[in-house]
């Protein structure tokens, strides 16, 4: 199993990003996804999650702003950062489940993350 996660850089505030992330090694190809992110000194928060049904859930810290959509590609995910605050600087992860069991468990594959830095 091998989750990659690409887009991430430097812009600045009321800037966009989008995020990419790709999982492979898996039979499934209906994956539980989401996006998590972690701050210097903060712990990993959750950012936004799709079901294999492409149902999605966004943190109210980022609804309005940030879009999490599935690629046409197996596995694969996006984030779609718009209005950018320099509160959104982080770490991003990119996180994947078989099942909606394993996801809720926790029992999550992790990506090694690409990092968003929002600064003038």
């Amino acid at each position: 199993v091998q989750i990659v996660e690409s887009g991430g850089g430097l812009v600045q505030p009321g800037g966009s990003l989008r995020l990419s992330c790709a999982a492979s090694g898996y039979s499934d190809n209906r994956l539980y996804m989401g996006w998590f992110r972690q701050a210097p000194g903060n712990e990993r928060e959750w950012v936004a999650s799709i079901d294999r049904d492409g149902r999605t859930i966004i943190a109210d810290s980022v609804k309005g702003r940030f879009t999490i959509s599935k690629g046409s590609a197996k596995n694969t995910m996006y984030l779609q950062m718009n209005s950018l605050k320099s509160e959104d600087t982080a770490m991003y992860y990119c996180a994947a489940a078989q099942s909606r069991i394993a996801w809720r468990a926790g029992l999550r594959d992790w990506g090694q993350g690409t990092q968003v830095a929002v600064s003038s």
